[in-house]
């Protein structure tokens, strides 16, 4: 069994980057900490950190403790959170995308929120490929995903509208040349769409301008960096949609999929009826 104080302690040193600054968020001596790393090290059996001077970085084995080590504290956390508090319904770890997350849903869960005062809800925002991990190894109950539309399972569906768009203000001239390309990190599914269109059509393209915040790919396309793919909720007053005329054809067999996790919880379940009813409204208003 790991002993959670000592990988709350090498947690503290990882993100502190010292010995000295853990001991100071965990209310330990630099000794103590030096010494409870050395117990976990004797523990697993590895070296968990690099010790160059002040400066102390995990080593490889270090680096695959520590995700554990973090959801192993989360864990423990939200056990006494709920075990503590009598009539306690738990928490709900929910996983959104960014352009659900500002323009849709923050009413909606701030209203299921209030109306579970004693549920914790946890959102996170991020992109589809990091939620479906996070869901897949437990570190989430809930997740809206965009995704393939071969893809299966889940609670439900809808297909998603997706379009190419400029700048209205500042068009870019992609008639010839390589194509400036606006998006989010590797991974993302609009990204990976926006590539294999232009390779399908023979076109050359390259990335302008990468973020990992939908407003900032919102702004790079208002002022005319590039082209990019965005959902019909993200697209701005001063975008412009690229029709086939322009000879971009538009994105299809997109989706977004409600996904709970095997064992979700019936607070769990509440909300994703809650989401799922929300879902529907959308597609039905954009119909």
């Amino acid at each position: 069994m790991l002993d959670l104080e000592l990988l709350k302690s090498f947690v503290s040193v990882v993100d502190a980057g010292g010995f000295t600054r853990a001991g100071e968020r965990v209310h330990r001596t630099q000794s103590t900490v030096s010494q409870q790393i050395r117990r976990l090290e004797d523990d697993i059996g590895q070296v968990l950190l690099n010790r160059n001077g002040k400066d102390v970085t995990p080593t490889e084995a270090g680096e695959r403790l520590l995700s554990y080590a973090r959801r192993l504290l989360s864990l423990a956390e939200e056990a006494r959170d709920v075990v503590g508090r009598p009539g306690n319904e738990g928490a709900v770890r929910i996983g959104i995308p960014e352009d659900f997350a500002a323009y849709r849903l923050a009413k909606l869960l701030a209203s299921f929120a209030r109306s579970h005062p004693s549920l914790r809800l946890d959102v996170r925002a991020d992109q589809s490929t990091y939620l479906k991990r996070d869901l897949e190894r437990g570190d989430l109950d809930l997740a809206l995903l965009k995704r393939d539309a071969t893809e299966k399972g889940g609670i439900a569906s809808w297909p998603e509208r997706v379009h190419w768009v400029t700048s209205r203000s500042h068009p870019r001239d992609t008639r010839a040349g390589s194509v400036p390309l606006i998006g989010f990190p590797a991974g993302c599914l609009y990204r990976a769409r926006a590539i294999h269109a232009l390779e399908s059509a023979g076109r050359a393209w390259h990335m302008a301008y990468t973020s990992s915040s939908l407003a900032g790919i919102q702004a790079a396309v208002a002022a005319g960096m590039g082209l990019s793919i965005l959902s019909e909720i993200s697209i701005q007053a001063d975008h412009r949609v690229l029709t086939a005329k322009d000879g971009f054809a538009p994105i299809d067999k997109t989706e977004v999929a409600l996904v709970a996790s095997p064992d979700a919880s019936p607070a769990t379940l509440r909300l994703a009826d809650k989401l799922a009813e929300f879902c529907d409204g959308i597609q039905a208003k954009a119909a």
